[in-house]
């Protein structure tokens, strides 16, 4: 995998968000109020963190029964677990493409472009899902009303995350029902200008399109509707427990508000593991609530450290049994076509 344009600017808004996120906090003040955290309820939210990617494994099945029906778990398991590692350890969201690459190398039968294609699937219906959650906290009279997030109205990234959630689950669709119309169309464009790439490329459009065959089977559909919710009300709680390890009396809607502005912030560059972007967002999250911000950063680096470590140890060993090695997960792409 290369070191990107995009992994240097992903670390850059890291080291400023973090840094905004620190200002006028003391670092013992932090390691105090970590120290006399609730170590039980801490580890209590690192275990129920943890089972969410189970779960995501879970849910990726159903995406992909069209393209295989009963997948096995194990597979699916490992790879979420390998994607997850990646994404923790090397810049620019390379997880998604190391998710796709391991499942597609234990179960040949679903293609690198289907798996990748499922994965969009994944993080689009993630994405309608936490906005959703976001409007409840929001509706909800514990939460304060008039919020403002850096000179902006709280509504405002309600209504853009919508619009581009909204946009993306559009396109995904049209691609699902209309496929020949979609690949006939780029056929008529990419003959114009790289004709002799046009097969390989209408290939690949295909196998993509065959992983969004989920949005075209409602029942399906409202199964992974079932799983993507059951993922986050109980990330929430994780968040809601990690909460109270430190001291933060704050509603359960707090840790779903906080969770979805987190939710929201990763879309961006960030640096691996998003570590600061998840402590600038839960920082200015909790500060809604009138949480002070050596509670919140607190919260925020304990959590975070602690969540980050079970998955991150669970996907480098599955990593290393599969043989995977960084560079040949870097290029799938090249080896599908």
């Amino acid at each position: 995998m290369r070191f990107t344009w995009r992994g240097v600017l992903g670390i850059a808004i890291s080291v400023l968000l973090l840094a905004w996120a620190l200002r006028g906090v003391e670092l013992a003040q932090v390691a105090q109020v970590l120290g006399q955290s609730n170590v039980a309820l801490f580890v209590l939210a690192t275990l129920v963190a943890t089972t969410i990617y189970p779960l995501r494994a879970l849910r990726w099945r159903y995406i992909l029964w069209p393209v295989q029906a009963r997948l096995p778990f194990g597979p699916l398991w490992r790879a979420t677990a390998i994607g997850m590692m990646v994404n923790n350890v090397i810049p620019a969201r390379a997880g998604e493409i190391a998710r796709a690459f391991a499942v597609s190398r234990e179960q040949p039968v679903v293609r690198f472009p289907a798996a990748i294609a499922s994965l969009a699937i994944d993080r689009v219906l993630d994405a309608i899902l936490i906005i959703v959650l976001l409007i409840v906290a929001m509706v909800d009279p514990a939460f304060p009303r008039d919020t403002v997030i850096a000179g902006q109205p709280i509504r405002t990234y309600v209504y853009i995350a919508t619009a581009v959630a909204a946009a993306a689950l559009v396109m995904l669709f049209l691609l699902a029902i209309f496929p020949q119309q979609f690949v006939g169309a780029f056929e008529r464009i990419v003959s114009k200008v790289a004709p002799h790439f046009v097969e390989r490329l209408s290939k690949l459009l295909h196998s993509f399109a065959d992983g969004l065959a989920v949005l075209r089977r409602p029942r399906l559909l409202l199964d992974v509707f079932f799983w993507t919710t059951v993922h986050w009300l109980i990330s929430a709680t994780a968040f809601w427990i990690g909460m109270k390890a430190v001291g933060i009396n704050a509603p359960f809607s707090a840790a779903l508000f906080v969770q979805s502005l987190i939710a929201i912030g990763v879309a961006a560059p960030a640096a691996p593991g998003f570590f600061g972007i998840f402590e600038f967002f839960g920082t200015e999250g909790l500060a809604i609530y009138g949480t002070s911000r050596d509670l919140a950063v607190s919260w925020a680096i304990g959590f975070h450290l602690l969540s980050f470590i079970p998955i991150t140890v669970m996907g480098a060993i599955y990593f290393v049994r599969m043989g995977l090695s960084f560079r040949e997960v870097g290029r799938p792409a090249a080896q599908e076509t």
